[in-house]
């Protein structure tokens, strides 16, 4: 694992990513409606930066792509807002909203990258919320199918890639991305289950409307990748461990892949006596949908000892959680933290080989081509006197995650693609602009917005020469 040789494909795609509602301002120009995430990010405005202006690629794209080119990218992964297209989510469609996107696609296309749509990320039209509780409702179901038969007929003749949801599998454990507001923590839960087993409804309604439109389109899934290790060698640890990988990503990519739950979500589900409604027609909908590919974000590793039960608390509920992504549950798992890892200044343990282990574990159940769709470092980066941005640990960061990306396509993996988060810096969900990812600074505090002038960073040239070479030169 010393080795730092690569060996990249020709073909491998090199390419960085984003998400309308944290990139694209522009929150209520060109008939856009408001969406879950403006919502929740208006309600914290007054500690951080909001969506109505973001980074504002609404009004710099055509800028912000030449410098997409002048790094060499040859993939723009990004999201299209469902609300910039069908402003209440199941109305009249917004032609200004798909004049946007054609505008953009075209400029991608004329510079020569291949633009990878997400078509839903984390933002759901809230006006979807008002009239169906969201995804809880199967009427949100029919509306979303509704939405990419939209965008898919639209751009299918310019676009090769597509994903459906990005992170549904972390999404559905957020409250606030999909919007469950419920004091009581089973009621949260049963809503939970049914909004969860609606996006796998429709993400497979998606993919094949897809494989309909576009003869030669290609579609997948993005979900959030997990890698825990135990706390110990105790079988106890060893298969909390396990559960919490299958509880957090591995249940939804079987989902995906076979159509159905496996038998140990399944039993979760019925302990919790949350098990979603099912109608009959839906068991050919989810067998039926094939995916091309799996994309994966990542960014650490987790740490688990065993969590029993007791008698105020049954198998399955939720206990002393660190956060509502990395749950604890009772008969399951309890979070630590591995005193092995170093962490980032945010508490996200880094650990390169977890990607090279997740890459190995997808692609050796499924045998599908892999990509990764996110991976990077949010660090409080600082701007220089003289407008220089150093960010050396950006760097280290995503070089030793590239070779971990070398090493599994060694071990067999197909990988066909790398795309980081985030080509410039963009709203995060809960740190605004104190939090930036990109190889791109955007000139802006969370309430002071100065010129938005855009400022490469010192990992901007770097990956610049790390395309340019295929990865040989890290």
């Amino acid at each position: 694992m010393e080795g730092t040789k690569t060996n990249f494909p020709k073909n491998f795609l090199w390419g960085a990513s984003s998400s309308a509602f944290q990139i694209e301002g522009g929150w209520a120009e060109g008939g856009k409606g408001i969406t879950v995430a403006d919502v929740n990010s208006f309600k914290r405005s007054e500690i951080q930066a909001d969506s109505k202006v973001a980074s504002d690629f609404y009004h710099h794209w055509e800028e912000d792509i030449r410098l997409m080119k002048e790094m060499g990218m040859q993939i723009y992964r990004f999201s299209i807002s469902w609300a910039r297209i069908i402003p209440d989510g199941d109305g009249e469609v917004n032609q200004a909203g798909i004049d946007f996107y054609h505008k953009i696609i075209d400029c991608l296309l004329e510079q020569g990258i291949q633009p990878f749509i997400t078509l839903y990320h984390f933002d759901l039209p809230y006006a979807l919320v008002k009239k169906y509780n969201g995804w809880e409702s199967r009427e949100c179901v029919m509306a979303f199918e509704r939405y990419a038969s939209v965008c898919l007929k639209a751009f299918g003749d310019k676009v090769t890639y597509w994903q459906v949801h990005n992170e549904q599998n972390l999404m559905v454990r957020v409250n606030e991305r999909v919007n469950i507001t419920a004091d009581d923590a089973w009621e949260a839960d049963r809503q939970r289950a049914q909004m969860d087993y609606h996006m796998f409804l429709a993400h497979a309604l998606a993919v094949k409307a897809c494989h309909s439109i576009i003869p030669d389109g290609n579609i997948g899934p993005a979900v959030s990748s997990t890698c825990t290790y135990p706390e110990s060698n105790k079988p106890e640890d060893v298969w909390a461990a396990r559960m919490n990988d299958w509880f957090k990503t591995d249940y939804c990519l079987d989902m995906h892949y076979y159509g159905r739950y496996p038998g140990y979500y399944m039993r979760y589900l019925e302990e919790r006596k949350i098990v979603p409604v099912m109608e009959p027609e839906d068991e050919e909908i989810l067998k039926d949908a094939k995916m091309d590919f799996i994309a994966l974000n990542y960014y650490r590793t987790l740490c688990v000892r065993y969590l029993p039960t007791d008698e105020g608390h049954p198998a399955g509920e939720r206990a002393f959680p660190i956060n509502e992504v990395d749950f604890d549950q009772y008969g399951y798992f309890h979070h630590i933290k591995n005193e092995h890892l170093a962490s980032s200044e945010y508490g996200a343990q880094i650990d390169p080989l977890g990607l090279r282990t997740v890459l190995n574990s997808y692609y050796q159940k499924y045998h599908l081509p892999l990509i990764v769709t996110e991976n990077g470092l949010g660090a409080a980066d600082t701007l220089t006197e003289d407008g220089k941005v150093h960010d050396e640990y950006r760097i280290s960061y995503l070089r030793e995650h590239i070779k971990a990306i070398s090493q599994a396509i060694e071990d067999g993996v197909s990988v066909m693609g790398y795309s980081p988060w985030s080509f410039m810096d963009l709203l995060s969900s809960h740190e605004g602009f104190r939090k930036r990812y990109g190889f791109v600074y955007v000139n802006r505090d969370d309430h002071d917005l100065k010129d938005m002038s855009r400022i490469k960073k010192d990992s901007y040239f770097w990956y610049k020469r790390v395309i340019e070479t295929n990865g040989d030169e890290l």
